[in-house]
């Protein structure tokens, strides 16, 4: 095992993929000499050229495109868009091309893409650099949706996600970057709509996707100083979702918290409470909740910033109510 950054792993998977087949280019602004905004694609424009790192204008509606087409010709292009806010301006041909092509060519057409970006707030960046969209594309049929939280889980599935055959939207977290974790020095991957057990536990199940799985541990790691179990299962994959692994651990538990950073109206914890209401009804204890962002766009300033994302203290009041606790 080595230490690396989640960047230096996502890097890591960039690379090994492009030396491992050469249908596999980059496409995006700022990726070539600069190495991209968070340095995810530093060096590798030395290593491979400019016909395989594309340095794009900006333009995402062009960048979506681009890929959409190359993958239809056999390709394999991993596009960055900077920001998750940014593929608003891809909308088009993300959701209406991209989700759709394969199903309307009867499979004949495949469209072997991935759309890196990152979302999510906490680094002062206002309401247009810090959004969590995710929970818009687990509602378009067509796509899959993955959100590592890990250096370990964004290298394996960044592998897997560039060797799919379908299209995946590839979100990261910038507060993530700089964390440091221990994956193989050897070859690995992940499988694609499968969750995690970061944390086992009795008495309480939080699920949790991207940066959230890491305040929901420090929770758990407060909660077991005061005799409270709580099981830490990392969503990873929006859609496909695993809601068995989820449900798995709700039997045992009886208890079930979603946790994630986008508002909490409309987001993946409503479809987690709901599927689990429908299905393992009968083993809670307790209703299923959720907790969310704060209704609200995101603000420049720290301070008011910190109130609308959730965070361990949040986390850890939450518990203790569903476990009657206070």
């Amino acid at each position: 095992m080595k230490e690396v950054t989640y960047i230096q792993a996502v890097r890591e998977a960039l690379d090994e993929e492009m030396t491992r087949d050469d249908k596999v280019f980059l496409l995006g602004e700022d990726i070539g000499p600069q190495g991209g905004v968070f340095h995810a694609t530093e060096g590798l424009l030395a290593k491979y050229g400019t016909e395989r790192v594309r340095q794009t204008p900006i333009a995402e509606c062009s960048i979506v495109g681009a890929a959409c087409g190359a993958s239809m010709m056999g390709l394999r292009p991993v596009a960055e868009l900077m920001y998750l806010d940014f593929v608003t301006i891809g909308m088009d041909q993300l959701v209406n091309q991209i989700a759709k092509i394969r199903y309307i060519s009867n499979g004949q057409v495949k469209l072997p893409l991935v759309i890196r970006t990152q979302g999510g707030g906490g680094r002062g960046k206002g309401p247009h650099h810090s959004q969590s969209l995710e929970s818009w594309f687990l509602h378009v049929p067509g796509l899959k949706v993955i959100m590592p939280s890990s250096p370990y889980d964004a290298k394996g599935l960044l592998k897997s996600a560039i060797r799919d055959d379908s299209p995946v939207l590839f979100i990261e977290n910038a507060i993530l970057y700089n964390t440091k974790g221990n994956i193989p020095e050897e070859e690995y991957t992940l499988p694609l709509g499968k969750a995690d057990i970061k944390m086992e536990g009795n008495d309480i199940t939080i699920a949790a996707v991207s940066y959230m799985v890491q305040k929901s541990l420090e929770a758990a790691a407060e909660l077991k100083n005061e005799g409270i179990s709580a099981e830490v299962v990392d969503i990873r994959s929006v859609y496909p979702l695993d809601i068995d692994t989820i449900s798995d651990s709700v039997k045992k538990t009886s208890r079930l918290l979603v946790v994630h950073e986008a508002c909490k109206r409309g987001g993946i914890g409503g479809e987690i409470v709901s599927q689990i209401v429908e299905d393992t009804f009968d083993y809670l204890d307790a209703p299923a909740a959720r907790i969310g962002g704060l209704e609200t766009p995101m603000p420049y300033a720290e301070s008011l910033e910190k109130q609308i994302i959730p965070d361990t203290e949040k986390i850890v009041v939450k518990v203790k109510k569903l476990l009657g606790n206070i």
